[in-house]
Formats: C-alpha cells, sequence, structure tokens
C-alpha cells in the first residue's frame, strides 16, 4: 500500500476513531518527551546513585526539567508561528 492510498483511505475512517487516535498520538509523543526529558537529565545530573538525591542532584534535576520543559515551549511556539506564515501545503497544491 502506498502513501497516497493509505492518506486516501484515512479520509474515510470514522471521526471518532481518527479522534482515538490523535489522541493516543499525543500521549505517545507525551511518553516519548518525559523518557528524553528523563535520560538527558539522568545523564546530566547522576553522578553516583545511592539511597538519596542529594541537594545539588536535586536541584540540577529542577532545573533541567525546567529548562528542558521551556526549550519544548519555545520550540512548539516557534513551529506554531512558523506553520501561521506559510499557506498549508494542500493549499498549496490546489492553487
Amino acid at each position: 500500500m502506498d502513501s497516497s492510498s493509505s492518506v486516501a483511505g484515512l479520509a474515510s475512517v470514522d471521526p471518532q476513531l481518527q479522534h482515538f487516535i490523535e489522541v493516543e498520538t499525543q500521549k505517545q509523543r507525551f511518553q516519548q518527551l518525559v523518557h528524553q526529558m528523563t535520560e538527558l537529565c539522568w545523564e546530566k545530573c547522576m553522578d553516583k546513585p545511592g539511597p538519596k538525591l542529594d541537594s545539588r542532584a536535586e536541584t540540577c534535576f529542577v532545573n533541567c526539567v525546567e529548562r528542558f520543559i521551556d526549550t519544548s515551549q519555545f520550540i512548539l511556539n516557534r513551529l506554531e508561528q512558523t506553520q501561521k506564515s506559510r499557506p498549508a501545503f494542500s493549499e498549496s497544491l490546489s492553487e
């Protein structure tokens, strides 16, 4: 099955199923972001694992998570601005 037939097939999908797929895709993206953030911050902040976090590691984790969220939000905002400033792909094809 090529991509054009799969795109055409999506147009005929039940709206409830389409919504479910969108929600699940968003959940998957969120889980990927959490995984990336956890891996990045663990590598940056954890020198030697122990039974408790010391204050330096705890502060590092807090700062790392906050910067990760700030950066992700900045990128999302920038992508939204870029999309709004360009005509949609389907609109440019119909012209």
